[in-house]
């Protein structure tokens, strides 16, 4: 069912695209798309289970304008699962399944190996310093996001509004009612949506009850961003979660006076509302009554190369807690392929380079990071959420083009964990999670 109306949907504004085409409406449309194959392995310590799996997919899209203002689009969204490993088969050890390559397809639906989905169907108005759009989106905030480290993006459904009226001031608000998680295949209310993926422990330790179980209707963000001066500006952003928590960013950023080099602040600061998603301590989602990062980050620019070292810190009077089923967490030290939140009384330092490396027509987008994560002891669930011990964490990414292979982009990711300091010789805590190795290869050709 999910794929018929997805078929008819895309049939029936390509035939409106065809009719343009006998008419002025060519100018007017446009279809657009990405072809793209994921290749994912996880090698997993001694005899605990690797697991591997080949995906592919994309996505189609057709924009249509009305006017120089108005245009409507659709987008259909692909991931078929080649079954290279059968994923719903648990490590023998553990009864674990793939963290990883299950997110390439839908977590909750294992056996599911062709997840469709209309991410896009929107309404927009922009005119002047304005644009309105009304629907389903991809939006791109610090907290929610596409985290287009998967096949399908994460998606909203609401309304959202920038403005560009003053002067060296953007401002947006955004008020989402439905948001389709990554690695899911469908659109949920904003307290469905929270506990799609893993759910962790509650502080005493039992096991988290708020899939399912979570009361929030809708979803509020506010931005700023403002450039005070030529060196110094600032970003602001604001998530109040009905009946669940409210989230401040604060971001400010000041570039050095003839220099390179750029130095940047964050805080995070998050309060309980209402409920906390539910009245019983057990069903809660917001365990904490508040919690607060603070971050800071130096970057410096020698030629194509950028160097950068980050720090973040989490008080230890509250875990960091923000739906990791709405996207990354654009922290300072983060690192694709593992997540901050959940923690408290955590420390984070991250060494980062980038380099842009060009041989003729070839270009490689190089990033190298090395992470060391200082967690709270697995023992502790008041301030380990997931039983996640100490690591250190060393990422390669690479991303291709060429300007004779228009599109072509392709990417590799390699990953290595290796853990830090003593935790219990517990295969659980060591799965998935700790002293892994996993390759990304990923060819996406966009059209």
């Amino acid at each position: 069912m999910r794929l018929t109306r997805l078929i008819y949907s895309l049939l029936f504004l390509t035939s409106l695209n065809v009719e343009g085409q006998n008419t002025d409406s060519l100018k007017r449309s446009d279809v657009s798309g990405q072809f793209r194959t994921f290749y994912m392995s996880t090698f997993n310590k001694d005899s605990l289970k690797d697991f591997h799996s080949l995906a592919l997919g994309g996505y189609l899209k057709y924009t249509y304008k009305f006017s120089k203002s108005f245009e409507a689009g659709i987008a259909g969204y692909l991931s078929v699962n080649t079954n290279v490993q059968d994923l719903s088969k648990p490590d023998p050890t553990t009864g674990k399944l793939s963290r990883y390559e299950l997110g390439l397809y839908d977590l909750n639906d294992p056996s599911d190996n062709f997840i469709p989905i209309l991410g896009e169907l929107f309404i927009r108005y922009s005119k002047s310093n304005h644009d309105v759009k009304l629907g389903r989106m991809k939006v791109k905030t610090p907290f929610l996001n596409g985290q287009d480290g998967r096949m399908i993006p994460t998606f909203i459904q609401g309304i959202w509004y920038k403005n560009k009226s003053f002067k060296k001031t953007l401002l947006e608000m955004g008020i989402i009612n439905e948001i389709s998680p990554r690695s899911t295949g469908g659109f949920y209310s904003i307290g469905e949506s929270i506990g799609k993926y893993p759910t962790g422990r509650n502080e005493d330790g039992s096991k988290s009850g708020y899939k399912d179980n979570t009361d929030s209707d809708f979803l509020i963000i506010l931005n700023i961003d403002h450039k005070l001066s030529e060196a110094l500006k600032f970003e602001v952003w604001n998530y109040y979660t009905d009946n669940v928590f409210n989230a401040f960013y604060f971001k400010p950023t000041y570039q050095f006076k003839n220099s390179k080099t750029s130095l940047s602040f964050e805080w995070l600061n998050q309060v309980r509302v209402g409920e906390g998603g539910n009245s019983f301590d057990s069903l809660r989602y917001f365990t904490s009554s508040k919690s607060n990062i603070v971050g800071l980050q130096i970057s410096h620019k020698i030629g194509k190369s950028k160097f950068m070292v980050a720090y973040d810190y989490i008080f230890p009077d509250g875990r960091f807690l923000f739906p990791r089923e709405w996207g990354r967490e654009f922290l300072f030290s983060f690192q694709k392929r593992e997540r901050t939140e959940g923690f408290a009384n955590n420390h984070a330092i991250v060494l980062t380079y980038q380099r842009k490396i060009i041989s003729g027509q070839n270009v490689f987008n190089t990033t190298i990071s090395a992470g060391r994560h200082i967690r709270p002891t697995v023992t502790d669930p008041e301030l380990n959420k997931y039983a996640m011990p100490d690591y250190t964490h060393i990422n390669l990414d690479v991303f291709y083009s060429n300007e004779s292979l228009k599109g072509f982009k392709p990417e590799l990711l390699l990953t290595w964990k290796p853990g830090s300091g003593n935790y219990p010789d517990n295969p659980n805590y060591i799965i998935n999670k700790v002293d892994m190795f996993q390759v990304n290869v990923v060819f996406n050709y966009n059209f």
